[in-house]
């Protein structure tokens, strides 16, 4: 006896493929939010930086996520934008997560797609 192939149900075409990924910016949801005035910022958007707003900054010290380099970078590719004072009172956390973010934008696109994928 023969065994059957078990087939998948077809796909629903008008179901809308999932947003491609924009690898030029990233945003965060923080776990402590930045009180600023009487204003909770809750989630920050990263953008990758051109290679001008890197300026005075080791690119390896971006990729160690050293705080003194996120410190000088992250008020230039925030949205809202944050103070270096703010950043230099962001759980430890958020701050890590906003150098993973910024860490990736230092790889090439084709790197980055391989690590999600990976």
């Amino acid at each position: 006896m023969k065994a059957t192939e078990q087939t998948q149900p077809a796909k629903n075409l008008n179901e809308e493929a999932p947003p491609a990924r924009n690898f030029n910016e990233e945003t965060i949801t923080l776990d402590t939010p930045i009180i600023r005035g009487e204003k909770e910022i809750t989630t920050i958007t990263l953008r990758k930086p051109a290679s001008g707003e890197l300026r005075g900054v080791s690119l390896m010290d971006l990729a160690n996520m050293d705080v003194l380099a996120l410190r000088k970078v992250l008020p230039r590719i925030s949205t809202p934008t944050l103070t270096d004072i703010e950043i230099g009172r962001m759980d430890p956390a958020d701050l890590v997560q906003c150098g993973v973010a910024v860490g990736s934008f230092l790889l090439k696109k084709s790197d980055r797609e391989a690590a999600l994928v990976a």
